[in-house]
């Protein structure tokens, strides 16, 4: 009979082992810091232009060396490419970024830097460097 409670003891430790370890080691999305710009849900769909969300907020202000980061929490596929829509000026591009993935850029220079998404042309945003 008195294996029955060191038993109980012993699987008790085990538990709260397992649960101070993960109460340390939170488990995440993948995004490790708070983005910057976030890409909403349906921003895919034309129409966010109009309250300018497509990209949120679609105009941000930070300093030179700085990195902005965009987190795609949309369901489907977006870039952030610098530029206009009919002229990509090649100063940043992100390539696909698939849902829930981020894309990163550090800013080396002050200026306006508009934005879009090569996939729906209504996107567009401006990070302004100071």
């Amino acid at each position: 009979m008195k294996k029955i409670p060191i038993a109980i003891c012993l699987v008790a430790v085990l538990v709260l082992v397992v649960a101070v370890s993960l109460g340390s080691n939170p488990i995440t999305t993948g995004v490790s810091e708070k983005p910057d710009v976030v890409i909403p849900m349906s921003a895919s769909r034309p129409g966010c232009e109009k309250t300018n969300w497509c990209y949120t907020p679609s105009e941000i202000t930070t300093s030179v060396g700085k990195t902005v980061t965009w987190l795609n929490d949309d369901s489907g596929f977006h870039t952030v490419t610098s530029g206009y829509y009919d002229k990509s000026d090649g100063t940043f591009d992100s390539g696909h970024i698939d849902p829930e993935k981020t894309f990163s850029y550090t800013f080396d220079k002050v200026g306006d830097f508009h934005y879009f998404c090569n996939l729906h042309p209504w996107m567009e945003g401006t990070v302004i460097v100071k």
